[in-house]
């Protein structure tokens, strides 16, 4: 699974679900299912999603640490 900190960057600038989905060009919806794991964006959107934000996308998406 890919983990993603899309929540709390968009608490960091005080936007709601709907600001990031104008944003990025996608719904409200799809923006609470990339948050709750439902949907995982395609790299297209994942970058998008980084470029909004003005970070890397390592920033905003990573890899599930193993629990080993």
């Amino acid at each position: 699974m890919i983990q993603n900190r899309i929540k709390v960057l968009r608490a960091e600038r005080n936007w709601t679900q709907a600001d990031l989905a104008e944003r990025t060009g996608i719904s409200r919806q799809a923006v609470i299912s990339i948050e709750k794991y439902k949907y995982t964006p395609s790299l297209e959107l994942a970058f998008k999603i980084a470029q909004v934000f003005g970070v890397e996308i390592t920033t905003v998406f990573s890899p599930e640490e193993d629990s080993k």
